[in-house]
């Protein structure tokens, strides 16, 4: 995860510089991957500093989509460095206007448009650009990211991100996603009482004001896990290893 999920600006210049047909096992592109996968819009959209996670890694394939479920939970469950989760939060907070907007939160970014849209969704009207699963805005999504910012000590992000949101759920009645770019319609086929949003929202309130009980739900960092994971990552496999070696890996 650490090694071959991770993107940011340094690795994102890597990879647009990366020689294909390397095949040994000391090949820096190991998945053999071009740089014309790289999409146009990631170029100028990472930020300087901060980065995420990617939706998934295939032999020669990557997605560069941004996955908000997945970066909140490899924070929550220490999957990332603590450099990486704190890189995942200042990436949101710097793309505030593309990740929230007038609703927390995307759940993906960006849309999937055009022909993208009808190869890999089969033109699915549900999922059509900026909507539903699409880039469609999740409000349940929003106490996790409230869960990751208290874990990282980042709760002022959180609270903007709610006092957003209770502007209007309640009007518009719990509603299960928004639609459009920016979140500002409720989704077509929303479902409203949603029992998830009004979930989300609430335990949001209720993290913020009792931030102590965010640990029952959050984990840290497993030394012991990461011991084996640093010794096997060592070129001879037979390097000896120790936490205090772990530990000094959480940094990277």
């Amino acid at each position: 995860m650490r090694e071959y999920y991770w993107v940011d600006m340094k690795k994102i210049n890597e990879i647009y510089r990366y020689k294909t047909e390397e095949y040994s096992t000391d090949a820096i592109n190991k998945f053999n991957i071009y740089p014309d996968q790289i999409p146009r819009w990631l170029v100028d959209w990472i930020p300087e500093t901060g980065g995420y996670f990617i939706g998934n890694l295939q032999p020669a394939h990557m997605d560069f989509r941004f996955f908000t479920l997945g970066n909140l939970w490899a924070i929550i469950s220490s999957l990332g460095t603590t450099e990486q989760n704190e890189g995942i939060l200042n990436l949101i907070e710097d793309k505030w206007t593309d990740l929230v907007a007038q609703m927390p939160l995307k759940i993906c970014f960006p849309a999937l448009e055009q022909d993208e849209w009808r190869i890999i969704t089969g033109s699915d009207p549900k999922n059509t650009p900026w909507s539903y699963h699409n880039g469609g805005s999740w409000p349940t999504l929003l106490w996790q990211f409230t869960l990751a910012c208290i874990k990282m000590g980042r709760p002022e992000l959180s609270r903007k991100a709610v006092a957003l949101a209770e502007k209007r759920l309640s009007v518009d009645q719990w509603p299960e996603y928004y639609d459009t770019r920016s979140g500002r319609f409720i989704g077509k086929q929303s479902r409203l009482h949603q029992t998830w949003t009004i979930a989300g929202y609430l335990t949001s309130k209720m993290l913020l004001e009792n931030p102590e009980s965010a640990s029952l739900l959050f984990w840290n960092e497993d030394y012991g896990v990461l011991e084996n994971c640093v010794c096997g990552l060592g070129k001879s496999g037979q390097r000896k290893c120790s936490r205090f070696a772990a530990r000094s890996q959480t940094a990277l």
